[in-house]
C-alpha cells in the first residue's frame, strides 16, 4: 500500500508517528484498515502494544485480547465502583513495566469495543502511567468501521451501564471525550471498483434507503437460484447452526470418502482463540475458503479466496479455484498466540509467542455467518436478508463481495432490514464536520514535540530511580556500612540543588 497515493493514509500514519493524539482510523469495508495496522506494526519507532476484543480478532491481529492484557474482569465496568476493584487487582512486575513502558496502544476492531471497557483500560494505564491523564498519557489508534458490527451489550448490563454512559458504543468512553480523538475516515475503497455499486453500498451504509435503492438491490433477486458447482458461490447467514447445517449437507451429499485433519496446538492457546477447525473433515469436491493471507511472495491465495478441494493428502491439499489456470498445493499454517513482555535491556517491548495452533488454512464454504464474514472478500455471495438482521449486518454482508453482479438474494430487502443506529450517524457526521488537515497536523507535530521536550527535562524515570534507590538504602541501612549511604546523600543533594533546577528552568523557557 502506497501512502503516498492515499491523502487519508498518509494523514493518518504521520499522526500516529508524529503526534500524542488518541486517532480513530475508520472507513467502510475495504479501505485498508487491515493493512495499515500492519504497516504501523513493522515501521513505526513507538514501544506499542496491540489489543482486539476477540480471541479470534486478536490472533488475526497478532495481539493479545483486552480482558488478557488489561486483567480487566467481564461484565460490566462502572465507572468509581471498578476503580476500587481495580486497584485490587495484582499486576506481575513485569506486566507492571510493559504498561510503564508502552507509547502506543492499537485497539483493532473497535467497533466491538464497549465504552465501559475502554474506560477500564483507562482505569489500568492511569494506575501505571501517569495518574493526570486519560489513558495514562498513551496514546490510541482505535482501528474500526461503526457501521459493521456493534459492541455486545445485554439488557441487564444496559440497565446498569445507562446511568454513566450515553451509548454503548466505544466514542461514548468518559476518558475518551476528554481528548477529543482525531478522526480519520479512508475514502478510496479497494475491494470494490465499480462506482455503482460503490455508491450503493455507502447509501446503505448511512441508512439513506429511498425505494430506488431497494428497487436496485432487489434486482439481484433470484429466490430459486441454484449455482453450479463450479461457480464458487457462498451463502452469508445471521447463525452459526445454519452454515455448519448447509455445510454438512453439502459435504455429506459428495459421495466419497471424507478425510479428517486434527490441528496441533501447542502450549497456550485457548479454544476460544482457534482460527481455525480443530477437527478439520474434508473430501474431493468440497468447496473451501482459505482463512489466512498467503505468507509467500507469489500470494496465490487471500483471506476469503473460494476453491474446490481436487486432490487431499496427508500433508497437502490441492485446491483449484475459479479464474486461476494452476492449482493451489495448500499446506498446514500456523498461527500465533503471543503476549507482550519489556527487554529489560533495551526497554523495548517485545512479542513472545506463548502458543500456536496448526491446521490446514481451510474451511468448508457453502456457507459461513456475516460475524465470521466482517473483513473478508468474496468474488460471489448468495445472501438471506429476510432474517432478524442485527444492526449493520445487511451493510456487512452487501459490502463483502467485489462487485454488484456477484450478489443473489434469495429473499427481498426490505427497508426494516437496513437499520443504522442514530446514535452512529450522529458521531460520523460530527466527525466529519471536524476531519483534520495538514495544518492542524502541523500544530499537533510541534506540540507533541514540545511535550518530548518538556518530559525529557522532567527528569522523572532519574527522580523515580534515585527515589527506589534511596528507599532501599534505608531500608538496609542496620546492614550496610555508612558509606554508600553517605555518598547517595552527596549525590542526590547536587541532583536537587544544581541538576534538577536547570531542567526546571529550560521548562519554564519553553
Amino acid at each position: 500500500m502506497r501512502l503516498q497515493s492515499n491523502p487519508e493514509l498518509e494523514l493518518a500514519y504521520e499522526y500516529v508517528c508524529y503526534t500524542n493524539r488518541n486517532i480513530f482510523l475508520t472507513g467502510k469495508a475495504g479501505t485498508g484498515k487491515t493493512t495499515f495496522l500492519h504497516k504501523i506494526r513493522e515501521e513505526v519507532p513507538k514501544r506499542m502494544a496491540v489489543v482486539a476484543p476477540t480471541g479470534v480478532a486478536a490472533i488475526n491481529a497478532r495481539g493479545m485480547t483486552i480482558h488478557s492484557f488489561f486483567q480487566l474482569p467481564f461484565g460490566p465496568y462502572l465507572p468509581g465502583n471498578a476503580r476500587e476493584a481495580a486497584r485490587q487487582r495484582r499486576f506481575s512486575g513485569e506486566k507492571r513495566n510493559l504498561i510503564r513502558s508502552l507509547d502506543l496502544l492499537v485497539i483493532d476492531e473497535v467497533s466491538m469495543v464497549r465504552a465501559d471497557l475502554l474506560d477500564g483500560i483507562d482505569d489500568v494505564l492511569r494506575r501505571f502511567k501517569n495518574p493526570s491523564l486519560p489513558f495514562g498519557g498513551v496514546q490510541l489508534l482505535m482501528i474500526g468501521d461503526l457501521h459493521q458490527l456493534p459492541p455486545v451489550v445485554k439488557d441487564e448490563e444496559w440497565r446498569l451501564l445507562r446511568d454513566y454512559y450515553r451509548t454503548p458504543y466505544f466514542f461514548g468512553s468518559l476518558a475518551l471525550q476528554k481528548t477529543r480523538p482525531v478522526v480519520v475516515e479512508l475514502k478510496h475503497i479497494f475491494r470494490q471498483s465499480d462506482d455503482t455499486f460503490i455508491r450503493l453500498l455507502n447509501k446503505v451504509r448511512n441508512n439513506e434507503i429511498g425505494q430506488d435503492v431497494l428497487s436496485t438491490l432487489n434486482s439481484r433477486y433470484d429466490p430459486n437460484f441454484r449455482p453450479g458447482e463450479q461457480e464458487g458461490y457462498i451463502t452469508l447467514t445471521t447463525h452459526n447452526a445454519s452454515a455448519n447445517e448447509i455445510n454438512a449437507e453439502k459435504l455429506a451429499s459428495i459421495p466419497k470418502k471424507a478425510h479428517t485433519f486434527q490441528a496441533k496446538i501447542s502450549g497456550d492457546f485457548p479454544p476460544h482463540a482457534y482460527p481455525a477447525d480443530e477437527m478439520l473433515e474434508l473430501k474431493p469436491g468440497a468447496q473451501v475458503m482459505f482463512i489466512k493471507n498467503d505468507t509467500e511472495p507469489e500470494k496465490r491465495f487471500y483471506n476469503g479466496k473460494i476453491g474446490k478441494a481436487i486432490r487431499i493428502e496427508e500433508d497437502e491439499i490441492r485446491v483449484q479455484c475459479p479464474g486461476d489456470t494452476e492449482p493451489i498445493d495448500v499446506v498446514r499454517a500456523e498461527w500465533n498466540n503471543v503476549k507482550y513482555s519489556i527487554n529489560e535491556d533495551t526497554k523495548e517491548v517485545e512479542e513472545d509467542i506463548i502458543g500456536t495452533f496448526t491446521q490446514f488454512p481451510l474451511r468448508l464454504a457453502w456457507a459461513i455467518t456475516i460475524h465470521k464474514s466482517q473483513g473478508l472478500t468474496f468474488e460471489k455471495v448468495i445472501l438471506d436478508a429476510q432474517a432478524a438482521f442485527a444492526h449493520g449486518q445487511v451493510y456487512v454482508a452487501l459490502s463483502r463481495c467485489k462487485s454488484f453482479e456477484g450478489i443473489v438474494l434469495v429473499s427481498q430487502i426490505g427497508s426494516s432490514s437496513i437499520r443504522t443506529d442514530t446514535r452512529v450517524k450522529d458521531f460520523s457526521e460530527e466527525a466529519e464536520k471536524n476531519a483534520p488537515d495538514k495544518a492542524q497536523l502541523e500544530r499537533e507535530k510541534a506540540a507533541y514535540q514540545q511535550s518530548l521536550i518538556l518530559e525529557l527535562f522532567g527528569f522523572k524515570p532519574l527522580k523515580r530511580a534515585l527515589n527506589q534507590m534511596h528507599r532501599v538504602l534505608l531500608e538496609h541501612e542496620s546492614r550496610i556500612l555508612p558509606g554508600p549511604l553517605e555518598a547517595f546523600n552527596t549525590l542526590a543533594g547536587l541532583a536537587e540543588e544544581q541538576f534538577f533546577p536547570v531542567g526546571e528552568k529550560f521548562r519554564r523557557q519553553l
